[in-house]
């Protein structure tokens, strides 16, 4: 048979976690049953015999082909070499005279074990996991069909679950649904609505599950249950040997979920971003997107501390994962795979997640608006979403000192509740988007900001009320564009760096 377009395809783009070519012009190759081990453990994949590395088609010598067919299929069939067997069958193709097989390798229900050992694809080489117990386990707990955060805990009940957790989450329903179905439950009935109690089918007996202790359990009873779970949240923009600022977090998955976007908000500027004719904040919608799949979406059969963290030029997150691939993710052909199905469901009803493979579309979305550029979704036994940052999101901020906060403060508190009044009007009357476009401000906060302004004010008082660090960026990207569209003007026109130069609404 010619070889199709397709498979010719494949072996253009070259080797691959999926893709292997072996060179086999005589006789089959004894990494080639490692290579089979390796694709059945993983992803299935493709593997192409009389075909060089580079991709070059060198073909089979003619004599040979017959042979190699039943080697292959002799050797794939006994449960000495290959355990379990594998019913498999190479194709034979020809490509401009030149003879190939082709050899199809599904992906296995079960942990495939060749010459008694476990291989496993990363990248494009077979890796021997045999002695890693670690990478073993992970291994079988993504051939299994049941997910571990339903592990069941009958030694505890419902009763040993956080209450005031439990009533905040069904408070939250209220965001999607005024009269949500939980809203007039139980603390049971609402737990089994959501799958969080459940039967262990060993032992018969029923009891809360580990997704329920992770999303309502106290402290103490997280740790007795999984000790490794912990949440890394880093800020790394000056001190890049070290950190400038770090929450270590180890609570349940509401909290966590607060506590790490506080620090997202305390650490990124909420940049002007205009979606469609109204104004958004592109920030929070990343970091509700990126934080809610960090907790929900994890492996917490692993104990790879989960991340976040903020560097000058990007955020990342990083958690171990049940990967169904490796690799980039593309936003056109993402099929996405529930991974703590429990879990997420509860993160949706409380309005922390939408629907599945939402997150990575809105993520999209969001960091072209924040900062002209996309972002990465690598798949792998680490998940790692990668969101470029445009140099005003980071050279803005940072860890403020106690003084500073203090100031601003004391100068938010000085906008009284008449002046506060004034807000909305200025928004419409003086905030308009193709001028602010060049202020890096909210269309709010620069509102609040002429509010301000209304008597003069010093830059250090200006800088300090919309909580920026650096002033030189205050300068540039709001002092300077004010005064340019007319919004305010120096006192001290003459003298631009006079240290007495204050700034007032015009």
């Amino acid at each position: 048979m010619i070889l199709p377009s397709e498979l010719l395809a494949l072996i253009e783009q070259g080797e691959t976690h999926t893709v292997e070519f072996k060179k086999s012009t005589a006789d089959i190759t004894k990494d080639t049953y490692e290579t089979v081990c390796s694709f059945s453990n993983r992803d299935g994949g493709h593997i192409f015999l009389g075909v060089k590395d580079n991709g070059t088609i060198i073909g089979i010598q003619p004599d040979c082909v017959d042979q190699m067919k039943k080697d292959f299929v002799t050797t794939i069939n006994n449960g000495n070499k290959m355990y379990p067997p594998l019913y498999l069958i190479p194709i034979e193709y020809e490509w401009e005279a030149k003879t190939i097989l082709y050899i199809r390798v599904p992906v296995s229900s079960n942990v495939c074990r060749c010459s008694g050992r476990i291989y496993d694809r990363n990248h494009e080489a077979d890796i021997d996991i045999t002695n890693n117990e670690g990478l073993v386990y992970q291994l079988y707990a993504r051939k299994q069909d049941t997910y571990y955060v339903n592990k069941v805990f009958p030694v505890f009940s419902v009763m040993d679950l956080r209450h005031d957790l439990i009533e905040r989450a069904r408070e939250m329903t209220k965001v999607r649904i005024d009269m949500h179905p939980w809203l007039n439950m139980t603390d049971e009935e609402m737990l089994r609505s959501a799958g969080l109690i459940l039967t262990d089918i060993t032992s018969g007996k029923e009891g809360i599950t580990l997704a329920s202790i992770l999303l309502f359990g106290t402290d103490n009873m997280i740790l007795s249950v999984l000790s490794h779970h912990k949440t890394d949240a880093i800020f790394r923009v000056y001190n890049t040997d070290r950190y400038d600022d770090r929450d270590v977090i180890i609570t349940n998955l509401l909290d966590s979920y607060d506590r790490l976007m506080g620090f997202g908000k305390r650490h990124l500027n909420d940049l002007f971003a205009m979606d469609g004719i109204i104004s958004v904040s592109a920030r929070d919608k990343i970091l509700r997107e990126i934080i809610s799949n960090l907790l929900a979406h994890r492996d917490f059969s692993n104990a790879y501390v989960a991340k976040l963290v903020i560097e000058k030029e990007r955020i990342f997150t990083e958690n171990s994962n049940r990967s169904h691939g490796y690799g980039n993710l593309d936003l056109a052909t993402f099929e996405p795979f529930p991974k703590n199905p429990s879990i997420s469901k509860v993160f949706r009803e409380i309005g922390l997640a939408d629907e599945l493979g939402s997150g990575m579309r809105n993520t999209y979305k969001y960091t072209q608006l924040y900062s002209n550029a996309e972002p990465e979704f690598k798949e792998g036994d680490i998940f790692r979403i990668i969101v470029p940052l445009s140099e005003a999101a980071t050279s803005t901020v940072g860890p403020i000192e106690n003084s500073n906060i203090q100031a601003s403060t004391e100068v938010t508190t000085q906008v009284s509740t008449e002046v506060t009044t004034q807000v909305s009007t200025e928004v419409t009357t003086q905030v308009n988007p193709e001028i602010t476009a060049q202020i890096k401000l909210s269309s709010e906060k620069l509102a609040e900001l002429l509010v301000y302004c209304s008597t003069p004010k010093s830059r250090k008082e200006l800088q300090t009320f919309c909580g920026i660090k650096t002033a030189e960026y205050f300068r540039k990207n709001i002092i300077n564009p004010m005064i340019k569209n007319k919004m305010i003007r120096p006192t001290i026109p003459d003298k631009p760096n006079s240290r007495n130069q204050k700034y007032v609404k015009i």
